[in-house]
């Protein structure tokens, strides 16, 4: 990789990074396997459910505050399993009184426990809130370019729309709306949710993404450490293609070599 390309970065809230990754930490079968595989990712940001995860409330068990240190990494908690803008707000709030004043949060609010699509609804009456508390606020949405936009204006640092339903592997599904919403944009775009393998993680930054929110992909994968690895060099492949500007599809043909000169 170029030195220009290993400087370059994105910004949430006025924070620079240079990973592009962003990692959550459940489903691993323990500790050492979450620790090893965020390693192997790169990534600098690693997003914790805060209803699911321990990280101060339960004396008793462990914390994974020790685990990942907060010196290490930039924390994001989310509001996983919240189906109403009032739970995801006390849930936010809660986080910034465990990480002492914390204020970047990933604010989801779910729709049905069968799809996990977002309830844009509720999503915005708690973006509205959290904001005017000043949090920084990446939210997760569907992949709506104008609910996209009216979250952006509304303040949030970061908007998050989904590939597929969470946990569904299924790639970017809608490509063409992604990349509308990217075009639009002026806060960063990250891909969340229903990424699957490598490849899903490079379409989404060729369309432009600033980068990938993930875990199931990870975590469930046989080796979760060696796709740990291998997601990291997909959302650099993506981010390269993307700089370099790709050639134009073409219907037919077209040689590799040029016709004119030809000896014979």
């Amino acid at each position: 990789m170029s030195n220009e390309n290993q400087t370059d970065s994105f910004s949430v809230a006025g924070r620079a990074f240079t990973s592009r990754l962003l990692v959550g930490t459940g489903k691993y079968k323990d500790m050492a396997e979450t620790r090893a595989a965020i390693d192997a990712s790169g990534a600098e940001i690693v997003t914790i459910a805060v209803r699911r995860t321990n990280i101060g409330q339960n004396q008793d068990e462990p914390n994974i505050l020790e685990t990942l240190p907060p010196s290490e990494y930039t924390y994001l908690p989310n509001t996983a399993g919240c189906y109403d803008a009032k739970t995801a707000i006390r849930t936010c709030r809660l986080a910034r009184e465990l990480l002492d004043g914390h204020n970047l949060v990933k604010l989801e609010v779910l729709g049905d426990e069968q799809t996990l699509f977002p309830d844009v609804v509720q999503t915005l009456e708690a973006a509205e809130v959290l904001i005017k508390e000043d949090f920084d606020v990446m939210v997760y949405t569907n992949d709506d370019p104008i609910m996209a936009k009216r979250l952006e204006e509304l303040g949030c640092a970061a908007v998050m729309p989904l590939a597929a339903p969470i946990g569904s592997g299924l790639g970017v599904r809608n490509r063409l709306n992604i990349r509308t919403i990217v075009e639009n944009a002026k806060v960063p775009i990250l891909v969340d949710a229903g990424v699957g393998t490598a490849s899903d993680a490079a379409v989404a930054m060729e369309l432009g993404c600033d980068g990938v929110l993930m875990n199931t992909a990870i975590a469930a994968a046989q080796n979760p450490v060696l796709m740990a690895s291998a997601m990291k060099k997909g959302i650099q492949a993506g981010r390269e293609a993307y700089l370099a500007g790709r050639m134009p599809a073409k219907r037919f043909a077209s040689a590799s070599s040029p016709t004119d000169g030809l000896f014979f």
